[in-house]
């Protein structure tokens, strides 16, 4: 590189915080986390070629072009111009952690449900801790932004703001309305989705669509099932007699594991 050539940081990574503070640096840290998501996305749509987490993660895409729009069409400032590079009306972050937040709970609302695990006590508290930790992180990341002065209270509320009305409409406009119209526009292109060759080729499913918890639990009954013919194969002793497991609905759709004794 020459000496006349321009630099800059890239700021995607890029997190100035106060060096004397554990807050800070713990706030520099989760500012930084939805990094991590894109990859989660990508780890996720390989191996469970969902439908829903391929939406999701195009509408995050889109997410990010729509706030690069509106961020050259506000034209708003940063609190501090020396932090961060671009304007900073509305927050990325925030709007980020907006839609990926809304759109789970929106899913775990309308569609998810999460598979029984024999405990009243465990089930109650899945179902109320992981909405409250995707809320507490959100929160989190949208209040970094403002203690390491990257961006002014309106500038966060309104990326989360943007952000979750954007998973809203994602997930209506590609779930809700196209399962309860399977015969409207958006219906047809659901499941064109799902039936062209190419999404046959790859494996994409929805598995939604036919269990609560997309098959999970079905998926590791079939999977112990095969793994106790193995083991009588393999000559391993038995330790208790076990009989077989299957799945079976409870009232509302849900799936449980039923494991018969002999």
């Amino acid at each position: 590189m020459t000496s006349h050539q321009a630099t800059t940081a890239l700021d995607l990574t890029y997190v100035i915080y106060d060096e004397g503070s554990h807050l800070s640096f713990i706030l520099a840290l989760l500012t930084l986390s939805p990094i991590l998501l894109m990859a989660s996305y990508a780890a996720l749509s390989v191996f469970t070629r969902e439908y829903i987490i391929l939406v999701m993660w195009a509408g995050q895409f889109f997410g990010e072009g729509l706030n690069l729009v509106i961020k050259r069409l506000v034209k708003q400032d940063r609190p501090f111009e020396h932090l961060g590079s671009g304007y900073g009306f509305p927050s990325s972050h925030s709007q980020y952690m907006g839609y990926f937040t809304t759109f789970l709970l929106t899913h775990i609302y309308f569609r998810h449900r999460f598979t029984p695990t024999g405990t009243p006590i465990l089930d109650k508290l899945l179902h109320i801790s992981v909405p409250a930790v995707l809320l507490l992180w959100t929160s989190g990341v949208a209040y970094s932004r403002y203690h390491l002065s990257y961006h002014t209270p309106i500038q966060i509320i309104s990326g989360l703001l943007i952000g979750s009305l954007l998973a809203i409409i994602t997930y209506t406009l590609s779930y809700i309305l196209p399962t309860k119209y399977p015969g409207s526009p958006l219906g047809q292109i659901y499941f064109y989705i799902l039936d062209n060759p190419l999404s046959q080729f790859v494996g994409l499913r929805d598995g939604w669509a036919i269990w609560r918890d997309s098959g999970k639990c079905e998926e590791w009954v079939r999977w112990r099932d095969e793994w106790e013919k193995v083991k009588v194969q393999q000559g391993v002793p038995q330790t208790r007699k076990e009989g077989k497991s299957r799945a079976v609905k409870t009232e509302n759709g849900r799936m449980k594991l039923d494991k018969k004794r002999h």
